[in-house]
């Protein structure tokens, strides 16, 4: 069977006869297999798939099927979908099984979406690499030494490789997009609260998005209409109306403001041929009638200082529920109350889920609270606002989504600023909240997939995939 690049492909190949349902979940059933040493899925649900697909194949011939039949989908390993196994990448939640559907899981069962299994990423998605999955690195698939990013890395390669359609990931620093970027696809974070985090395991509450793999942008609009919108079970879940995001491609003459920023592209840590390819790229929308002006942003400097004060601070606070007691692993080793509660959670999180939980820990001890969390908050206030300002008089902001391509397994290991630099362009878009997306922008000498991002306005996603289309069609 054929690798279909978009939905509509096989849509209408299912509609038509040409394949079924059934026969498209052996195709990707069969790619898994033969790409197991990339170690994308933790489980693979292959039983179960192969009889939704039977299912979704009988309501395609009765004309009943969602709006998704025929969509096979993984799932990053920190979203529930009930009675099955999660474990966020981590030791600490062995044995684990969701006892319920996240709002998003659900939404896409609802419209005939098949799941097909769960997959890798870096423990409780903390890492830019996936290399802190306890379960091991995911490798990325054009070059098997070069990791595919993080957390999300294992949804990443699921859909570079042809695994799956679609992947669903979560994207707290850059999740999504950064994993996006080194893996060649398109991964959108969506503007915080758009949708709701019920039933996503919490690093950092306040940062926390679920995010979109696809190969199309079509189709991330089209999960993102599925999954978005208002949800009893989500307080902080935005109820505004959820737009056609799929039927709003129709703009591709409208000529819009971009702003880059000056000191990202006259980064130092930025790659020479990701600096060469978004110049090229401004320079062709220029060419094309769209306004692309240089700015300053002076805050910049504080961005990254900001988000891994803030989120560790979260971390240590959400992380404190995982103790040995209730649910998950527990040490064989306590001869106390106490001793459970430390030796269960020094042998069942790995150094770097400890590292940040001490960081956050650190930072709300009474000494330093003002010094640090109080002033980060801050801060991120100012971010945001100067951020907003900037989107009242443009577009959209672009910029590199990664300083640099791929990197090789082990290279940032022994250093964690290194790993932590690897973020530098995509926490800006969730210390402010607003939606942002990763797209293909051509590849460096070795042949490493570079990626751009765009920024935009809270709930402006409609805008940011129709801008999204006009780049990818940039010639």
């Amino acid at each position: 069977m054929k690798s279909y690049s978009n939905f509509a492909q096989i849509q209408h190949d299912l509609q038509s006869g040409v394949i079924s349902c059934h026969s498209l979940v052996k195709h990707h059933l069969s790619k898994i297999e033969a790409k197991k040493h990339l170690n994308v899925f933790l489980t693979v649900y292959s039983e179960e798939s192969l009889l939704r697909a039977q299912e979704i194949d009988k309501k395609i011939k009765n004309g009943s099927a969602g709006r998704l039949a025929g969509l096979v989908v993984g799932l990053k390993d920190v979203l529930c979908h009930e009675h099955h196994p999660l474990q966020a990448g981590s030791k600490i939640l062995d044995g684990f099984k969701s006892q319920f559907n996240a709002t998003a899981v659900q939404r896409l069962l609802d419209e005939d979406a098949i799941i097909i299994g769960r997959q890798n990423c870096d423990e409780f998605a903390m890492g830019s690499s996936n290399e802190n999955s306890a379960f091991g690195p995911v490798l990325n698939d054009i070059d098997n030494s070069r990791v595919p990013g993080g957390s999300s890395g294992g949804s990443a390669v699921g859909v570079m490789a042809d695994l799956c359609q679609v992947s669903i990931g979560s994207d707290t620093g850059g999740s999504v997009r950064q994993p996006a970027a080194f893996c060649g696809v398109i991964g959108l974070k969506p503007t915080y609260s758009r949708i709701s985090r019920y039933g996503l395991v919490a690093y950092g509450s306040s940062f926390d998005c679920i995010g979109i793999f696809s190969k199309s942008v079509e189709d991330n609009a089209l999960v993102l209409e599925v999954m978005a919108g208002a949800d009893e079970y989500d307080s902080t879940v935005s109820r505004l109306p959820v737009p056609s995001y799929s039927q709003e491609f129709n703009q591709s003459d409208r000529k819009y403001k971009i702003a880059f920023m000056n000191d990202v592209l006259q980064s130092p840590a930025l790659q020479p041929a990701i600096k060469a390819n978004i110049e090229s790229k401004l320079n062709e929308l220029k060419s094309h009638g769209h306004v692309v002006d240089g700015i300053d942003f002076p805050l910049n400097e504080y961005v990254l200082p900001t988000y891994y004060i803030l989120a560790t601070a979260e971390a240590s606070s959400n992380l404190s529920r995982f103790d040995g007691v209730r649910y998950g692993y527990r040490t064989p080793n306590a001869t106390d109350l106490t001793s459970l509660y430390k030796k269960t959670r020094a042998e069942g999180f790995g150094k770097e889920v400890q590292r940040r939980i001490l960081m956050g820990t650190f930072v709300l001890s009474a000494s330093y609270y003002d010094a640090y969390y109080t002033k980060a908050q801050k801060v991120r206030r100012l971010i945001r606002d100067q951020l907003k300002e900037v989107l009242k008089k443009y577009d959209f902001i672009v910029t590199p989504t990664t300083p640099t391509t791929a990197f090789k397994l082990g290279e940032h290991s022994q250093n964690p600023v290194e790993m932590y630099l690897a973020d530098l362009f995509s926490v800006q878009a969730n210390v402010a909240g607003i939606p942002a997306i990763s797209v293909p922008c051509g590849k460096d000498a070795e042949g490493l997939p570079i990626g751009l991002q765009i920024m935009a306005d809270d709930f402006q996603e409609s805008k940011l995939f129709q801008f999204s289309k006009i780049l990818l069609n940039l010639e």
